[in-house]
């Protein structure tokens, strides 16, 4: 019939459902779903519909299923790196589109890094530098994917050390956005070195907590990348 609507699967609209009570807070993160024959019943349902209602929460990473005595479906504990995977996709998406180029990642990356880098210099601790050291390349030893692999990893540790995970949940998708080989393979002599500079001084600011001198280095990290990168 023109002009009507299709009605989801019933599926979905149950997905829909158990979504909203966990997005909503009346699922908490750890708290155990009513068991699958109650569901049934609850949502006049067959068992296949509600399992795979849960299997599409659970790619989603909203709900843990686990089987034996104990087990079930329980709301999953919020993690940055599985949530990221989410946002990656639309990001992409939107990185490879007309409308969006490298210049709007760099404004969005001037927009969250050199905010965190101040937060990262006051509340990082020990285990947060040893992560962010550990993100080091060598430029005159490693291999191209080497160093952008590390670069990615350096400053998803620095969002880490800010300890809020709404910085780090955000500036991964920033990280494993693709663009065109133009962007990364017309890169200036000594691109690399500077790079590796930035990221060692900003990791000496972090270590002497220096928040004024973290958004600065942080600050002349991204002017560089605008500046010698088209």
């Amino acid at each position: 019939m023109t002009g009507s609507t299709v009605r989801p699967p019933a599926y979905q609209l149950l997905a829909d459902e158990l979504r909203a009570d966990i997005t909503s807070g009346r699922l908490q993160p750890g708290e155990r779903l009513p068991p699958e024959p109650e569901l049934c019943v609850k949502t006049g349902v067959s068992r296949s519909t509600v399992r795979e209602a849960l299997r599409l929460l659970a790619s989603q990473h909203l709900i843990v299923t686990t089987r034996g005595v104990t087990g079930g479906s329980f709301v999953a504990h919020p993690d940055a790196e599985q949530l990221a995977e989410a946002l990656t996709t639309g990001f992409t998406l939107l990185t490879n589109s007309d409308g969006v180029g490298f210049a709007d990642l760099l404004e969005l990356r001037r927009a969250l890094e050199v905010p965190a880098a101040g937060l990262a210099a006051l509340r990082r601790d020990d285990d947060h530098l040893i992560e962010i050291r550990g993100a080091l390349f060598d430029p005159a030893v490693d291999e191209f994917e080497t160093m952008m692999e590390a670069h990615a990893a350096f400053h998803m540790a620095v969002a880490k050390a800010t300890q809020n995970p709404l910085f780090e949940l955000v500036v991964r998708p920033l990280y494993h956005a693709k663009f065109g080989e133009d962007v990364t393979e017309n890169l200036p002599a000594g691109y690399w070195r500077q790079i590796d500079t930035d990221h060692r001084l900003i990791l000496d600011c972090l270590m002497v907590r220096d928040a004024e001198s973290a958004t600065k280095a942080a600050t002349q990290h991204i002017d560089y990348i605008a500046a010698v990168v088209r």
